[in-house]
Protein backbone atom coordinates (compact mmCIF):
# COMPACT_ATOMS: atom_id res chain seq x y z
CA UNK A 1 0.00 0.00 0.00
CA UNK A 2 1.72 3.28 -0.82
CA UNK A 3 1.58 6.06 1.95
CA UNK A 4 -1.39 8.75 2.18
CA UNK A 5 -1.63 12.36 3.16
CA UNK A 6 -2.91 10.91 6.49
CA UNK A 7 0.25 9.16 6.88
CA UNK A 8 2.53 12.05 5.80
CA UNK A 9 0.25 14.15 8.62
CA UNK A 10 0.47 11.41 11.05
CA UNK A 11 3.93 10.51 10.30
CA UNK A 12 5.07 14.14 11.16
CA UNK A 13 2.77 14.49 14.09
CA UNK A 14 5.47 11.45 15.36
CA UNK A 15 8.12 13.34 14.14
CA UNK A 16 7.46 16.44 16.40
CA UNK A 17 6.64 14.03 19.41
CA UNK A 18 10.03 12.03 18.84
CA UNK A 19 11.61 15.79 19.15
CA UNK A 20 9.90 15.70 22.60
CA UNK A 21 12.47 12.98 23.54
CA UNK A 22 15.55 15.32 23.03
CA UNK A 23 17.61 15.08 26.47
CA UNK A 24 15.51 12.64 27.70
CA UNK A 25 15.81 9.20 26.07
CA UNK A 26 19.82 9.19 25.33
CA UNK A 27 21.06 6.49 24.65
CA UNK A 28 17.80 4.67 23.50
CA UNK A 29 16.81 6.63 19.80
CA UNK A 30 14.06 9.45 19.96
CA UNK A 31 10.93 8.09 18.77
CA UNK A 32 7.56 9.24 18.27
CA UNK A 33 4.29 7.12 17.68
CA UNK A 34 0.84 7.89 17.07
CA UNK A 35 -2.13 5.57 16.65
CA UNK A 36 -5.36 6.03 14.97
CA UNK A 37 -7.83 5.52 12.30
CA UNK A 38 -7.82 5.37 8.32
CA UNK A 39 -10.83 7.68 8.87
CA UNK A 40 -8.32 10.50 10.81
CA UNK A 41 -8.99 9.70 14.21
CA UNK A 42 -6.35 9.75 17.06
CA UNK A 43 -6.61 7.32 19.83
CA UNK A 44 -3.32 7.50 21.59
CA UNK A 45 0.42 9.66 21.20
CA UNK A 46 3.79 8.40 22.58
CA UNK A 47 7.36 9.42 22.73
CA UNK A 48 10.13 7.55 24.20
CA UNK A 49 11.13 8.43 27.86
CA UNK A 50 14.05 7.64 29.65
CA UNK A 51 16.28 4.50 29.16
CA UNK A 52 14.54 2.36 31.11
CA UNK A 53 10.76 3.34 30.95
CA UNK A 54 8.46 3.13 28.00
CA UNK A 55 9.29 3.56 24.55
CA UNK A 56 7.28 5.57 22.59
CA UNK A 57 4.91 2.69 21.02
CA UNK A 58 3.82 1.92 24.33
CA UNK A 59 3.14 5.26 25.60
CA UNK A 60 0.82 5.82 22.98
CA UNK A 61 -1.10 2.27 23.64
CA UNK A 62 -1.15 3.51 27.16
CA UNK A 63 -2.35 6.86 25.95
CA UNK A 64 -5.11 5.35 24.34
CA UNK A 65 -5.89 3.08 27.15
CA UNK A 66 -6.26 5.94 29.39
CA UNK A 67 -8.78 7.64 27.30
CA UNK A 68 -11.14 4.68 27.10
CA UNK A 69 -10.35 3.38 23.03
CA UNK A 70 -9.54 0.73 21.79
CA UNK A 71 -6.70 0.26 19.17
CA UNK A 72 -7.93 -2.96 17.64
CA UNK A 73 -7.72 -2.68 13.59
CA UNK A 74 -6.08 0.92 13.83
CA UNK A 75 -3.14 2.17 12.88
CA UNK A 76 0.51 3.06 14.38
CA UNK A 77 2.42 5.57 12.82
CA UNK A 78 6.15 5.51 14.34
CA UNK A 79 9.30 6.96 13.44
CA UNK A 80 11.89 3.67 13.70
CA UNK A 81 10.86 -0.03 13.63
CA UNK A 82 9.50 -1.50 16.67
CA UNK A 83 12.05 -3.16 18.56
CA UNK A 84 12.15 -6.62 18.84
CA UNK A 85 14.54 -7.40 21.59
CA UNK A 86 14.45 -7.92 25.52
CA UNK A 87 16.65 -5.00 27.23
CA UNK A 88 15.22 -3.05 29.91
CA UNK A 89 11.49 -3.62 28.40
CA UNK A 90 10.07 -5.97 26.40
CA UNK A 91 9.87 -5.72 22.95
CA UNK A 92 7.33 -2.91 21.60
CA UNK A 93 6.68 -4.93 18.09
CA UNK A 94 4.70 -7.94 20.59
CA UNK A 95 3.02 -5.31 22.45
CA UNK A 96 1.26 -3.69 19.03
CA UNK A 97 0.45 -7.48 18.05
CA UNK A 98 -1.19 -7.96 21.29
CA UNK A 99 -3.07 -4.71 20.83
CA UNK A 100 -4.31 -6.16 17.32
CA UNK A 101 -3.42 -3.70 15.34
CA UNK A 102 -4.01 -3.97 11.39
CA UNK A 103 -1.38 -1.22 10.25
CA UNK A 104 2.32 -0.18 10.92
CA UNK A 105 3.65 2.23 8.97
CA UNK A 106 7.82 2.96 10.14
CA UNK A 107 9.71 5.51 8.97
CA UNK A 108 13.06 4.12 9.32
CA UNK A 109 14.24 0.69 10.17
CA UNK A 110 16.43 0.01 13.15
CA UNK A 111 19.43 -0.71 12.34
CA UNK A 112 20.46 -1.84 15.55
CA UNK A 113 21.67 -5.48 16.07
CA UNK A 114 19.17 -6.98 17.80
CA UNK A 115 16.53 -5.42 15.79
CA UNK A 116 17.50 -4.94 12.16
CA UNK A 117 14.46 -5.61 10.55
CA UNK A 118 13.06 -8.48 12.97
CA UNK A 119 10.34 -6.13 14.61
CA UNK A 120 9.46 -5.38 11.32
CA UNK A 121 9.18 -9.90 10.23
CA UNK A 122 7.19 -10.15 13.66
CA UNK A 123 4.52 -7.42 12.71
CA UNK A 124 3.98 -9.32 9.81
CA UNK A 125 3.73 -12.86 10.51
CA UNK A 126 0.98 -11.89 12.63
CA UNK A 127 -0.92 -10.53 9.84
CA UNK A 128 -0.24 -6.75 10.38
CA UNK A 129 0.39 -4.88 7.32
CA UNK A 130 4.00 -2.71 6.92
CA UNK A 131 4.32 0.15 5.34
CA UNK A 132 7.55 2.52 5.31
CA UNK A 133 7.39 6.25 5.05
CA UNK A 134 8.14 8.49 2.29
CA UNK A 135 11.90 9.18 1.60
CA UNK A 136 11.65 12.69 3.29
CA UNK A 137 9.67 11.59 6.05
CA UNK A 138 12.54 8.86 6.34
CA UNK A 139 15.10 11.75 6.10
CA UNK A 140 13.68 13.89 8.85
CA UNK A 141 13.83 10.70 10.93
CA UNK A 142 17.25 10.06 10.19
CA UNK A 143 18.76 13.62 11.19
CA UNK A 144 16.77 13.20 14.29
CA UNK A 145 18.68 10.17 15.54
CA UNK A 146 21.77 11.01 13.71
CA UNK A 147 23.97 10.04 16.54
CA UNK A 148 22.38 6.88 17.35
CA UNK A 149 23.12 5.76 13.85
CA UNK A 150 26.31 6.59 13.81
CA UNK A 151 27.18 4.73 17.29
CA UNK A 152 25.70 1.61 15.67
CA UNK A 153 26.47 1.77 12.39
CA UNK A 154 30.14 3.42 12.59
CA UNK A 155 30.94 2.55 16.32
CA UNK A 156 31.71 6.00 17.16
CA UNK A 157 29.37 9.23 17.97
CA UNK A 158 28.16 11.65 15.54
CA UNK A 159 30.56 14.89 15.87
CA UNK A 160 30.09 17.91 15.78
CA UNK A 161 31.43 21.18 15.96
CA UNK A 162 30.66 24.52 16.94
CA UNK A 163 32.32 27.19 16.26
CA UNK A 164 31.60 31.14 16.77
CA UNK A 165 33.35 33.96 14.85
CA UNK A 166 33.20 37.06 13.65
CA UNK A 167 32.32 37.91 9.70
CA UNK A 168 36.18 37.53 9.01
CA UNK A 169 36.64 34.52 10.72
CA UNK A 170 37.80 35.64 14.14
CA UNK A 171 36.69 33.33 17.34
CA UNK A 172 38.71 35.47 19.39
CA UNK A 173 40.75 38.91 19.44
CA UNK A 174 44.66 38.40 19.81
CA UNK A 175 44.54 38.66 23.70
CA UNK A 176 42.67 35.81 23.87
CA UNK A 177 39.26 37.99 24.69
CA UNK A 178 35.94 36.22 22.74
CA UNK A 179 32.98 37.17 25.01
CA UNK A 180 30.95 37.72 23.39
CA UNK A 181 31.29 37.55 19.65
CA UNK A 182 27.64 36.57 18.81
CA UNK A 183 24.23 37.60 19.74
CA UNK A 184 22.20 36.12 23.11
CA UNK A 185 20.14 34.52 20.68
CA UNK A 186 22.68 33.11 18.88
CA UNK A 187 24.15 31.42 22.63
CA UNK A 188 20.56 30.68 23.47
CA UNK A 189 20.55 28.23 20.01
CA UNK A 190 23.80 27.08 21.17
CA UNK A 191 22.67 25.63 23.94
CA UNK A 192 19.96 23.74 22.42
CA UNK A 193 21.92 22.07 20.27
CA UNK A 194 24.36 21.58 23.29
CA UNK A 195 21.49 19.93 24.52
CA UNK A 196 21.41 17.25 22.35
CA UNK A 197 24.44 15.67 22.90
CA UNK A 198 25.32 12.96 25.26
CA UNK A 199 28.76 14.87 25.82
CA UNK A 200 30.04 17.91 25.36
CA UNK A 201 33.98 18.20 24.42
CA UNK A 202 36.09 21.10 24.79
CA UNK A 203 40.24 20.77 25.12
CA UNK A 204 42.18 22.33 28.17
CA UNK A 205 43.52 26.03 26.47
CA UNK A 206 39.62 26.57 26.96
CA UNK A 207 39.39 25.65 30.22
CA UNK A 208 42.14 27.17 31.03
CA UNK A 209 41.80 30.79 29.40
CA UNK A 210 37.77 30.96 30.04
CA UNK A 211 36.80 28.42 32.80
CA UNK A 212 33.45 27.25 30.84
CA UNK A 213 30.56 25.58 32.72
CA UNK A 214 29.59 23.68 29.76
CA UNK A 215 26.47 22.79 30.95
CA UNK A 216 22.97 23.44 29.09
CA UNK A 217 21.60 26.44 30.95
CA UNK A 218 19.68 28.63 28.36
CA UNK A 219 16.62 26.22 27.18
CA UNK A 220 15.24 23.52 29.30
CA UNK A 221 16.78 19.89 29.61
CA UNK A 222 16.05 16.69 31.75
CA UNK A 223 19.48 15.31 31.21
CA UNK A 224 22.82 17.03 31.61
CA UNK A 225 25.43 16.28 29.01
CA UNK A 226 28.87 14.69 30.47
CA UNK A 227 31.99 17.29 29.95
CA UNK A 228 34.99 15.90 28.31
CA UNK A 229 38.25 17.57 28.07
CA UNK A 230 41.13 16.61 26.14
CA UNK A 231 44.11 17.12 28.82
CA UNK A 232 47.17 15.44 27.56
CA UNK A 233 49.12 16.43 30.70
CA UNK A 234 46.88 17.11 33.24
CA UNK A 235 46.45 20.73 33.51
CA UNK A 236 42.90 21.07 34.41
CA UNK A 237 42.39 23.03 37.64
CA UNK A 238 40.37 21.13 40.21
CA UNK A 239 38.31 24.03 41.14
CA UNK A 240 37.81 24.69 37.21
CA UNK A 241 33.65 24.95 36.78
CA UNK A 242 32.95 22.12 34.31
CA UNK A 243 34.08 19.83 37.28
CA UNK A 244 30.75 21.17 39.32
CA UNK A 245 27.46 19.76 38.82
CA UNK A 246 24.65 19.64 37.60
CA UNK A 247 26.26 16.60 35.52
CA UNK A 248 29.69 14.53 35.66
CA UNK A 249 33.15 15.13 33.55
CA UNK A 250 35.60 12.96 32.46
CA UNK A 251 39.12 14.14 31.34
CA UNK A 252 41.42 12.33 28.58
CA UNK A 253 44.55 12.23 29.44
CA UNK A 254 48.02 10.92 28.02
CA UNK A 255 49.32 10.22 32.04
CA UNK A 256 47.60 7.85 34.02
CA UNK A 257 48.96 8.59 37.54
CA UNK A 258 50.41 11.75 39.30
CA UNK A 259 49.51 14.05 42.18
CA UNK A 260 47.40 16.00 39.93
CA UNK A 261 45.42 13.23 39.00
CA UNK A 262 44.60 12.04 42.60
CA UNK A 263 43.50 15.70 43.36
CA UNK A 264 40.84 15.57 40.00
CA UNK A 265 39.69 12.13 41.29
CA UNK A 266 38.76 13.02 44.67
CA UNK A 267 36.76 16.27 42.76
CA UNK A 268 34.90 13.10 41.04
CA UNK A 269 36.55 13.27 37.96
CA UNK A 270 36.95 10.19 35.93
CA UNK A 271 40.24 9.66 34.03
CA UNK A 272 40.45 8.19 30.52
CA UNK A 273 44.14 7.52 29.82
CA UNK A 274 44.56 7.53 25.78
CA UNK A 275 48.10 8.29 25.11
CA UNK A 276 48.93 8.70 21.87
CA UNK A 277 52.39 7.95 20.44
CA UNK A 278 53.03 11.26 20.49
CA UNK A 279 52.58 12.12 23.77
CA UNK A 280 48.82 13.41 23.34
CA UNK A 281 45.40 12.45 23.94
CA UNK A 282 44.45 9.76 20.73
CA UNK A 283 41.39 11.38 19.64
CA UNK A 284 39.97 8.63 17.96
CA UNK A 285 40.72 6.36 20.73
CA UNK A 286 38.59 7.94 22.85
CA UNK A 287 35.15 8.92 20.48
CA UNK A 288 35.46 4.89 20.42
CA UNK A 289 35.22 4.95 24.19
CA UNK A 290 32.61 7.58 24.35
CA UNK A 291 30.43 4.94 21.57
CA UNK A 292 31.87 2.51 24.31
CA UNK A 293 29.66 4.43 26.44
CA UNK A 294 26.68 5.02 24.88
CA UNK A 295 27.43 8.56 24.16
CA UNK A 296 25.44 9.05 20.73
CA UNK A 297 26.42 12.76 20.11
CA UNK A 298 29.10 14.86 20.48
CA UNK A 299 29.13 18.91 20.82
CA UNK A 300 32.63 20.38 20.40
CA UNK A 301 33.13 23.78 21.84
CA UNK A 302 36.84 23.80 21.71
CA UNK A 303 39.80 26.27 20.61
CA UNK A 304 41.62 26.23 17.11
CA UNK A 305 44.19 23.54 18.55
CA UNK A 306 41.76 20.85 19.17
CA UNK A 307 38.84 22.20 16.44
CA UNK A 308 41.72 21.75 14.07
CA UNK A 309 42.78 18.59 15.27
CA UNK A 310 39.23 16.78 14.50
CA UNK A 311 39.04 18.43 11.14
CA UNK A 312 42.17 17.95 9.96
CA UNK A 313 41.63 14.10 10.74
CA UNK A 314 38.50 13.72 9.41
CA UNK A 315 36.96 13.02 13.08
CA UNK A 316 34.47 16.27 12.77
CA UNK A 317 30.89 14.91 10.93
CA UNK A 318 29.64 18.05 11.25
CA UNK A 319 29.93 21.91 11.63
CA UNK A 320 28.01 24.16 13.26
CA UNK A 321 29.22 27.89 12.45
CA UNK A 322 27.84 30.89 14.05
CA UNK A 323 29.09 34.30 12.02
CA UNK A 324 28.38 37.40 13.82
CA UNK A 325 28.49 40.38 11.33
CA UNK A 326 30.83 42.35 12.82
CA UNK A 327 34.84 42.93 11.89
CA UNK A 328 37.67 42.09 14.41
CA UNK A 329 40.79 42.21 12.54
CA UNK A 330 43.36 40.46 13.72
CA UNK A 331 42.72 37.42 15.84
CA UNK A 332 42.32 33.83 16.33
CA UNK A 333 40.90 31.70 13.56
CA UNK A 334 38.60 28.44 13.44
CA UNK A 335 42.10 26.05 13.28
CA UNK A 336 45.26 26.17 14.12
CA UNK A 337 47.27 24.63 11.30
CA UNK A 338 50.12 25.70 9.35
CA UNK A 339 50.22 27.96 6.65
CA UNK A 340 48.75 26.26 3.05
CA UNK A 341 50.60 26.90 -0.22
CA UNK A 342 48.50 25.85 -2.23
CA UNK A 343 44.30 26.68 -1.84
CA UNK A 344 43.22 23.49 -3.61
CA UNK A 345 44.78 21.94 -0.50
CA UNK A 346 42.77 23.64 1.84
CA UNK A 347 39.50 21.51 3.75
CA UNK A 348 36.21 21.80 1.81
CA UNK A 349 33.03 21.68 3.58
CA UNK A 350 29.42 21.30 2.03
CA UNK A 351 26.82 23.88 3.55
CA UNK A 352 24.13 21.98 4.27
CA UNK A 353 21.63 24.64 5.79
CA UNK A 354 22.13 28.66 6.38
CA UNK A 355 19.39 30.24 8.77
CA UNK A 356 19.60 34.00 10.58
CA UNK A 357 19.55 33.38 14.34
CA UNK A 358 18.82 37.01 15.89
CA UNK A 359 21.45 39.21 14.12
CA UNK A 360 23.60 36.39 13.34
CA UNK A 361 24.18 33.64 10.35
CA UNK A 362 23.84 30.04 11.43
CA UNK A 363 25.67 27.43 8.92
CA UNK A 364 26.02 23.86 8.82
CA UNK A 365 28.18 22.39 6.94
CA UNK A 366 29.52 18.86 6.35
CA UNK A 367 33.25 18.64 5.86
CA UNK A 368 34.60 16.77 2.80
CA UNK A 369 36.81 14.26 4.96
CA UNK A 370 34.11 13.18 6.85
CA UNK A 371 33.88 9.58 7.46
CA UNK A 372 30.60 8.88 5.34
CA UNK A 373 27.22 7.52 6.76
CA UNK A 374 24.42 5.85 5.07
CA UNK A 375 21.11 5.76 6.42
CA UNK A 376 19.52 2.05 6.03
CA UNK A 377 16.07 3.13 5.05
CA UNK A 378 14.41 -0.22 4.82
CA UNK A 379 17.52 -1.81 4.97
CA UNK A 380 18.24 -4.11 7.57
CA UNK A 381 22.22 -4.08 7.68
CA UNK A 382 24.02 -3.40 10.14
CA UNK A 383 27.15 -4.87 9.75
CA UNK A 384 29.85 -1.88 9.42
CA UNK A 385 33.72 -1.84 9.48
CA UNK A 386 35.24 -0.49 12.79
CA UNK A 387 36.35 3.17 12.71
CA UNK A 388 39.72 3.43 11.87
CA UNK A 389 40.82 6.76 11.67
CA UNK A 390 43.83 8.63 13.91
CA UNK A 391 43.92 12.24 15.13
CA UNK A 392 45.88 13.92 18.44
CA UNK A 393 45.46 17.40 20.02
CA UNK A 394 47.00 18.49 23.47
Amino acid sequence: MTTSKLDRDRLSEALALAEQAISLSDPNPRVGCVIGDEAGAVFGRGHTQQAGGPHAEIMALRDAAAAGRSVRGATAWVTLEPCAHHGRTPPCCDALVAARLRRVVVALADPFPQVAGEGIARLRTAGIEVDFAPADIAEQAWALNIGFFSRVLRRRPWVRVKIASSLDGRTALANGASQWITSPEARADGHAWRRRAGAVLTGIGTVLADDPRLDVRLVPTVLQPVRVVVDSTLRTPPPARLLDAPGTAWIATAVASSHAASDLRARGVELLALPAPDGRVDLAALLQVLADRAINEVHVEAGAGLTGALLGAGLADEVLAYVAPVLLGGGRGWVDWPGLQVVDDGLRLQLLEARQIGPDLRLRLAPANALPLSHPGRGVNPASAPFTHGGTCM
